[in-house]
């Protein structure tokens, strides 16, 4: 597939579908509260529920975006379209696109959608996506998939019982001297979840026996990083944050806080049950799903296990984007030094807090690279609104990466991404990890002039 420097990452190519009904002219995402029983303890949390009255959404490339955004809450909200690539005032970032919507409020959001794929929706307000405000939005290539398989859903959570705020106060007063020391986790959890449960009563999910499974995973973590562990069946990762990758085939698959990455299986031709496990880096805690083919007895497993590894670039070195990226020169060249602080767990970029000031400014139409040095001690997830980028560079070493719209930058690591700025407005550009992002690792990047 050649994208002309239009098309430059705009998305999995796909053939739009064109005969969909139009019963409604604005369904309903409602967002809203909800009790979850974790682990026999009643967790109230917070929701977005589809048209459906599921969490989520799913739609077909071709239809427009266009619902009417309800909030049913006591306290203001916004909802970020993760992985979409909106307006910028569509983009649900407060001081940075529209006004947060308030308590019983209802917006209608409306833009023309051009990203299939695996995507989220979750809350850009303060601690909110602890509280598990978030879910996937998945967009279909066709109304029909291309290939006779199941598809399923993973969305993964870290849960605590405690207030976010309580956490990060805590963090705040006694996480010192952070910087000089490399850790995968600054949080403790009482639990991590997939698809809102536990371990203890997983999610069954009844497959045919010789099928073929597509597991569309999505990492809704607020500060965790998780490997994918498939146990006795091997896997096929077909696509990262949404866009396509050359197959890279395994059993254990990273992925990082923000991210998604979808991956085939073909099942034994045999009934049989086989864990899909979703294990916390650097902790014990984990989550998992059930497959099931035909008639197989299901055996317990425990919510403990040996705490993962800490990612590093071993797997991002190896993805390669199907789309053809036109070889033009770069008109900008940025270097920005993630950073973090032993007072007060503050984190910014090159040595200063931030959240809504600017970090660097592009025009519209130049091809951009933007150089991300990690001087801390932790992993970051940055993520950059309105825009995919090409990961060129991981270390020293020039690639041909991926496409992606976060990339999880280990302890004392760069990496450098090319875009094309196509998309004007004020766009957040961010560390995914909600505590760093709520202490100062969160910025803009705006759009000035004309090219």
């Amino acid at each position: 597939m050649s994208l002309t420097r239009r098309g430059f990452l705009s998305g999995v190519a796909g053939a739009p579908f064109v005969g969909l009904a139009q019963a409604q002219l604005a369904p309903r995402i409602t967002v809203t509260s909800r009790v979850l029983d974790v682990k026999g303890k009643a967790a109230k949390v917070f929701g977005l529920m589809g048209p459906t009255g599921k969490p989520g959404l799913e739609m077909v490339l071709g239809q427009r975006f266009r619902y009417d955004l309800v909030n049913q809450l006591s306290e203001e909200t916004s909802v970020h379209w993760h992985g979409l690539t909106p307006p910028s005032a569509m983009d649900g970032v407060p001081q940075l696109s529209a006004p947060a919507l308030q308590p019983k409020e209802t917006r209608t959001i409306d833009f023309e959608n051009t990203k299939a794929g695996t995507h989220w929706m979750h809350s850009h307000v303060g601690l909110q996506e602890q509280r598990l405000l978030a879910a996937p939005l998945i967009v279909h290539e066709l109304q029909k998939p291309l290939f006779d398989e199941q598809e399923h859903v993973v969305m993964l959570h870290d849960f605590s019982f405690r207030d976010p705020q309580e956490i990060l106060a805590d963090l705040k007063a006694n996480m010192k001297d952070m910087p000089d020391m490399v850790m995968a986790n600054d949080v403790t959890y009482d639990a991590m979840l997939a698809n809102d449960r536990t371990l203890d009563d997983p999610e069954i999910v009844q497959a045919e026996i010789g099928g073929h499974l597509r597991l569309r995973i999505i990492n809704g973590c607020s500060s965790t990083n998780m490997w994918i562990e498939l146990g006795a069946l091997d896997g096929s990762l077909i696509a990262v944050d949404g866009n396509t990758v050359f197959p890279v085939i395994g059993k254990r698959f990273p992925i990082g806080i923000a991210q998604r990455v979808d991956i085939r299986i073909a099942l034994p031709q045999g009934p049989g049950a086989w864990p899909i496990l979703f294990q916390a880096e650097g902790a014990p805690l984990r989550s998992g799903i059930i497959i099931k083919a035909g008639k197989a007895e299901v055996v317990a497993v425990s919510d403990q296990g040996e705490p993962g590894a800490m990612l590093d670039f071993s797997l991002e070195k190896q993805l390669r984007s199907v789309a053809q990226v036109p070889q033009e020169p770069t008109n900008q060249t940025e270097v920005v030094d993630l950073t973090g602080s032993d007072k007060n767990y503050s984190w910014g970029f090159n040595g200063k807090a931030m959240m809504h000031d600017t970090l660097f400014s592009v025009r519209e139409g130049e091809r951009v690279e933007v150089t991300m040095q990690n001087r801390t001690g932790m992993a970051h997830p940055m993520h950059l609104h309105g825009h995919y980028f090409k990961v060129v560079g991981l270390g020293d070493t020039r690639v041909n990466g991926a496409v992606r719209d976060t990339i999880l930058i280990p302890a004392k690591s760069r990496a450098t991404i090319q875009f094309d700025a196509k998309n004007p407005g004020n766009w957040a550009f961010h560390c995914h990890h909600l505590y760093h992002m709520n202490a100062g690792m969160m910025a803009a990047m705006r759009y000035v002039g004309a090219a």
